[in-house]
C-alpha cells in the first residue's frame, strides 16, 4: 500500500506570513481597536511606541476575510516561487522594507489616511515575479508589460475613483518589486 504525500511547510515566510496576517485579520474583525492600535498605520506621535509597530503591521491588518483573501490568492500563488529563488530571509527583507516604504509614504503624504493590508507586497511580488528567469544587463519584457497593466491601472484609478483602496500602495509596492529585481538581476545585493 502506498503512503499518502506528506505535506510539508514548504515555504515557511510565505505560510508564517499568510497566517500571521489571518491572526491579525480574524482579531480585527473581533476587536477593529487591535487593528487600530497594531495592524494600520497613520500620522501619529513619534514617542508612541505602537506607531513603529504599525510601519510594519499594517501588512497584517485586513478591513476584513475578502480584503485578506484579496491580498493572499496572489501572495500564496507568488510568494513561494519568489521565497524559494531568493531564499527565505531576502524575501522577508523585502517584505518588510515594502512595508516599511508605504507605511511611510502613508504617513508622509496621506497624514488623514490609515492604511492597512498586504496589497502593496503583493504588487511588490507581482513586479519581482517578472524577473524570474532574467540575466545581468537584460530588463524582461514581461515586467514592461505588467507594470504597463498593472501600475498603469492603479494610477488611472487613483485619479478617476473615489474608493478605499489605497493605490498608492499598490503603486510603492510595484516599484520596490521592480527595484529589487533589478538589484538582485544585476547583482548589486
Amino acid at each position: 500500500m502506498k503512503k499518502l504525500p506528506k505535506i510539508t511547510y514548504n515555504a515557511p515566510v510565505t505560510l508564517t506570513f499568510a497566517i500571521a496576517a489571518l491572526a491579525a485579520t480574524v482579531l480585527g474583525m473581533i476587536s477593529p481597536k487591535i487593528t487600530a492600535l497594531f495592524f494600520s498605520v497613520y500620522r501619529s506621535s513619534l514617542a508612541d511606541p505602537l506607531f513603529y509597530i504599525r510601519l510594519f503591521g499594517h501588512i497584517l491588518g485586513h478591513a476584513d476575510l475578502s480584503h485578506f483573501l484579496g491580498n493572499f490568492t496572489i501572495i500564496l500563488l507568488v510568494a513561494p516561487m519568489l521565497e524559494e529563488k531568493y531564499g527565505g530571509k531576502r524575501l522577508l527583507i523585502m517584505i518588510l522594507f515594502t512595508a516599511l516604504i508605504t507605511g511611510l509614504i502613508n504617513v508622509i503624504f496621506f497624514p488623514g489616511t490609515a492604511l492597512l493590508g498586504a496589497s502593496g507586497v503583493a504588487f511588490m511580488m507581482i513586479l519581482l515575479s517578472s524577473y524570474t528567469g532574467s540575466r545581468e544587463g537584460e530588463i524582461p519584457l514581461t515586467l514592461i508589460l505588467v507594470a504597463i497593466l498593472y501600475l498603469g491601472q492603479e494610477i488611472v484609478n487613483g485619479i478617476i475613483t473615489t474608493d478605499n483602496i489605497s493605490q498608492m500602495g499598490h503603486i510603492i509596492g510595484g516599484i520596490c518589486g521592480g527595484w529589487f529585481g533589478w538589484l538582485i538581476c544585476n547583482k548589486k545585493v
